[in-house]
């Protein structure tokens, strides 16, 4: 299976998105957009996140679980998203933990 993944959000996530003023939550939707359309969510590689838009850039929250949660930012880095991805054979899904935006 391929993009486009199928992206959730946690209830607190969700509730952070629909605080933030239309501007941001315009951001936010375009950040999740790139995530939902990239063939590797986790941008695995050097410089895999290179064909993001600018403003927006990929890394592991934790350098030593690459495989675990990994951060969007964008809106050159006053907003993140922290997601995680699990990659089943018959449902991949993205889960988006926590949304920020300052």
């Amino acid at each position: 299976m391929g993009p486009p993944w199928q992206a959730d959000w946690t209830k607190k996530a969700e509730e952070d998105r629909d605080a933030l003023p239309e501007a941001a939550r315009t951001l936010v939707h375009a950040a999740r957009a790139e995530l939902v359309t990239a063939a590797d969510p986790y941008f695995r590689g050097i410089d895999t996140d290179r064909d993001l838009p600018a403003g927006m850039s990929v890394e592991p929250a934790q350098s030593t679980r690459p495989g675990g949660q990994h951060v969007l930012y964008f809106d050159h880095g006053r907003g993140w998203l922290r997601y995680q991805f699990t990659r089943r054979t018959t449902d991949p899904q993205l889960v988006i933990e926590e949304c920020f935006w300052q």
